[in-house]
């Protein structure tokens, strides 16, 4: 009772008639949930049986689908069970925690996509080099960069947010993100500082990195011959895709904490499902149907008696 008593439980405002629809609600999120599980899952699976996608690229590819899992697991068995609740609360230390993820996973794909490009722009403008460059330590210490530099960067912020005094307990969305800070009495000047050292170093450098190194590809594959073309436009389009997505929910997440005030609540829904329904489905279908090599062992195990 005493420990119950210390808790602070904040109360997520940002459902729209959930009482009205609770059923409607849970019935599509789950089917939405289950089709990111399954699909992320599948496309994991063939990665890792068979040994011809034990690839540098495949290998990036399914760390970017395990993220999309563990990215929608820590918001979406919360969300269920909130639409089923008379109401929608969370303790405040289940909060931080649920925006730590949020963050570390979301900051991390941009890294894994970086990884991807410079896997691309060794493959196809240095083929001869490509496998003394990208051998399994080079691979390694890529994944584990980009996992353990945007747990540490998310660290911080998180760890002063669980210091600061609230003075409000009523969050404006469906999960925490980074409208907790609109809780806290007053920001912390050094999170907001480190903020933007944080959206520069996981986000805007990796982006321009990409950018650049894809202009070098296609200046590259620009002077090359019509076969180099075809190969860089196979691998480099569902990467470029996936960016593209990415991006833009990045800039519906910070939209959504920045100018709230000026949007209706279901606007402010609408456009958060935007960033959890769309990206999680949109990688295993890229993936699956543009990556040649995967789509073969796809239609393999989903239509086995058709393929000889």
């Amino acid at each position: 009772m005493d420990y119950e008593a210390n808790v602070t439980y904040i109360t997520l405002d940002g459902h729209v008639e959930v009482n009205k629809y609770r059923y409607v609600y849970f019935f599509i999120m789950f089917i939405v949930y289950t089709l990111i599980i399954c699909s992320n899952s599948t496309i994991v699976y063939l990665i890792w049986v068979h040994q011809n996608l034990h690839e540098p690229m495949y290998i990036f590819i399914a760390a970017l689908l395990i993220n999309s899992v563990v990215y929608s697991t820590n918001i979406y068995p919360k969300l269920l069970f909130d639409f089923l609740s008379e109401k929608q609360i969370i303790s405040y230390s289940a909060c931080l925690f649920q925006f730590y993820i949020f963050y570390t996973f979301a900051s991390s794909e941009f890294l894994l996509l970086s990884a991807m490009a410079y896997d691309r722009y060794v493959s196809i403008c240095k083929p001869l080099q490509y496998h003394t460059i990208m051998r399994k330590t080079t691979v390694s210490i890529f994944l584990l960069f980009a996992w353990l530099l945007p747990a540490c960067h998310i660290a911080l912020p998180t760890i002063l947010s669980s210091k600061a005094k609230l003075c409000d307990l009523t969050l404006k969305g469906i999960f925490c993100n980074n409208s907790i800070y609109k809780l806290q009495c007053v920001t912390s000047r050094v999170i907001t500082i480190y903020g933007v050292v944080s959206l520069a170093d996981l986000s805007i450098l990796p982006m321009l990195f990409i950018i650049f190194t894809y202009i070098k590809i296609f200046i590259v594959t620009y002077r090359s011959c019509r076969e180099v073309r075809k190969k860089a436009a196979d691998t480099c389009l569902p990467h470029l895709l996936v960016l593209i997505s990415f991006s833009i929910l990045c800039a519906y997440d910070i939209s959504i904490a920045r100018v709230e005030s000026n949007f209706s609540k279901t606007a402010r829904l609408i456009m958060t499902l935007q960033t959890i329904l769309y990206h999680s489905l949109f990688n295993p279908l890229i993936y699956g149907l543009k990556m040649k090599e995967i789509s073969k062992h796809l239609k393999r195990l989903l239509c086995p008696a058709k393929i000889i």
